[in-house]
């Protein structure tokens, strides 16, 4: 009895290191989709990561996987424009607030739930979506707010995440979908999108870049946040609740502007922190006191960050 006692906690441990570790990983995207960005175009980035993303997950478009078609197409529409939105946001704005303002789609989800599926949000949930609005207040300057162009699109990607996770509830249900070819149909929207945009732009898109440093990150980006991510995902929602990996991994924000100070030598004053503590903890409250059946990205095809 013991031993089979032992052997479960192991199990959660490692999945709970594992989440923690998924956490740091998509803290640091942020940074290194950054870096990217100083070398290509955001068309050009994303047609390349996604479309390598597509060809390494291909196979799963086999069998089961074909169900994914369907609602892939307008869902990976969707997912064309968050990623639009979030990668010209950490562009225009620093890699610290990127991490915490995307967060806000785990608060956003309730109130984008209760508009599509009319299911009205907890008056907690109302309390975590004040202080949220409060610490993005803070995070852009308080009475000198200063919200730019980054800021603006990055909160509209959250937005819309919040709208692809209910949307991919709607239009999945009763289907078992499989998440990972669910990945692979939007996977080829993005790339696909992305690369018809580029090539319609004057001048079309750029040669392909040279620099070691580009391809490294995004090499990191689809192996590590996307891949690697999913995988632990299905993981450890097999070993613990979604409540838990959902928990685990929100401390992503705070990992992002950890990793953008040391890396990027960014620097948040101490209004900033603050404002981010408070998104922080918006995000954990409704993680922890939300709904239980709040979808995380794995149960609902939400891909990994950017």
């Amino acid at each position: 009895m013991r031993d089979w006692q032992g052997a479960v906690r192991r199990k959660l441990w490692l999945a709970d290191a594992m989440l923690l570790m998924v956490a740091v990983i998509w803290g640091s995207s942020y940074a290194v989709a950054k870096q990217a960005l100083w070398f290509y175009p955001v068309l050009g980035f994303l047609a390349i990561r996604f479309g390598l993303t597509f060809i390494v997950l291909l196979p799963q478009l086999r069998g089961d996987g074909r169900r994914a078609i369907r609602p892939g197409l307008p869902l990976g529409l969707v997912m064309l424009c968050i990623f639009l939105c979030e990668t010209w946001g950490v562009m225009l704005t620093t890699a610290s607030n990127a991490a915490f303002l995307i967060s806000l789609c785990v608060v956003f989800t309730p109130f984008v739930e209760w508009a599509m599926l009319r299911q009205r949000p907890s008056n907690l949930l109302f309390a975590a979506c004040a202080l949220s609005l409060a610490g993005v207040w803070l995070l852009a300057g308080g009475t000198a707010i200063a919200l730019n162009l980054g800021d603006g699109l990055m909160l509209a990607a959250a937005l819309l995440r919040a709208v692809l996770v209910c949307l991919t509830r709607r239009l999945t249900a009763g289907l078992e979908v499989p998440p990972l070819a669910l990945t692979a149909v939007q996977s080829a929207v993005v790339a696909s999108g992305c690369l018809l945009l580029g090539l319609a732009l004057p001048g079309g898109l750029p040669s392909l870049p040279q620099s070691p440093a580009f391809w490294a990150a995004t090499l990191y980006l689809v192996g590590f946040a996307t891949l690697f991510a999913l995988y632990v995902q299905n993981l450890a929602l097999g070993r613990t609740s979604a409540t838990r990996v959902s928990l685990l991994m929100g401390s992503e924000p705070l990992f992002g502007a950890l990793i953008a100070g040391l890396w990027l030598g960014e620097r948040l004053d101490v209004q900033g922190w603050i404002g981010g503590l408070l998104i922080m903890i918006a995000t954990l409250g409704t993680l922890l006191f939300g709904r239980s059946e709040a979808p995380v990205a794995a149960e609902s095809g939400l891909p990994a960050r950017s």
